[in-house]
């Protein structure tokens, strides 16, 4: 029975195919957790280059943009299932996504309901872009998770600047960051800190240079590993398709890249980068 269980967990993850979409290459911090989880998986990726960054973009502006923007990715490269591998897309536009597309779309939630249970001083921190922290998305998360927490919400687009820079072979300068994230850490309450949710796909990929950063030892969560234990469960439950036999791409929507990004894409399973 063990044996047979293996065998079609394997099957599974060598047809099912997975459409992983991101403002960038943050989401590629997600792909790390659905590759570790499932193998095999065949993933086309998508980065929204053209648009980015998300973080400064009104509700309004990615709910015109992305449900039709899907619908023609969805359609061109036929995938089970969809990772709205962004967290200010899911908190703004998940909804109209999911209406307009017929297949499951999974969405980042940021990790607030863990970062209260986990946090002993009851000071949690929501690092995000702007565009996330101050949607109405994220206050029901808190109130209804976060209830006995003093949160301290900080958006940052620099962040997701550096991220992209890191990927595409560029330094990255840490005093850069100790500015961005020393809002967190400020006045009376700041040394009682001791989670922080990293709302944004981008933020995982910074994991050292915001450890360095951080003026005390914190806990740094993100969504990463719920989103694949969800793209598990959500695949064996679906008729799945026989997975291209073309090579695993990175489509880049009127992207720019060099040698490194394309390097960092081909460490991240997908063999060509193509722009759009």
């Amino acid at each position: 029975m063990l044996a047979k269980n293996k065998l079609n967990s394997v099957l599974l993850t060598l047809m099912a195919h997975i459409l992983v979409f991101d403002s960038g290459v943050g989401g590629l911090s997600v792909v790390v957790e659905l590759r570790a989880l499932m193998p095999s998986v065949y993933i086309t990726y998508v980065a929204d280059d053209e648009f980015r960054p998300y973080g400064d973009k009104s509700e309004t502006q990615l709910k015109a943009r992305l449900p039709g923007l899907l619908q023609t990715l969805v359609l061109a490269v036929d995938p089970d299932i969809v990772v709205l591998a962004c967290n200010t897309a899911s908190t703004s536009a998940l909804a109209e996504i999911r209406e307009a597309l017929k297949v499951p779309v999974i969405g980042v939630v940021p990790a607030i309901k863990p970062a209260a249970q986990l946090s002993r001083n009851k000071h949690i921190a929501v690092l995000g872009t702007p565009g996330t922290v101050q949607r109405k998305y994220v206050g029901k998360l808190m109130n209804d998770f976060a209830k006995d927490c003093r949160v301290v919400l900080q958006g940052s687009n620099v962040l997701v600047g550096l991220a992209e820079n890191k990927l595409a072979g560029d330094h990255v300068d840490i005093a850069k960051i100790k500015f961005e994230i020393a809002p967190i850490f400020a006045g009376a309450d700041g040394a009682n800190i001791d989670v922080v949710v990293l709302a944004c796909t981008h933020f995982p990929l910074l994991l050292d240079e915001l450890k360095e950063a951080a003026p005390h030892f914190v806990k740094w969560i993100d969504s990463g590993t719920a989103i694949a234990t969800r793209a598990q469960s959500l695949l064996k439950n679906l008729s799945l398709k026989p997975a291209p036999d073309t090579p695993q791409t990175a489509l880049l929507i009127g992207g720019q890249t060099n040698q490194t990004r394309r390097q960092v894409f081909k460490k991240h399973g997908f063999e060509k980068t193509v722009i759009l």
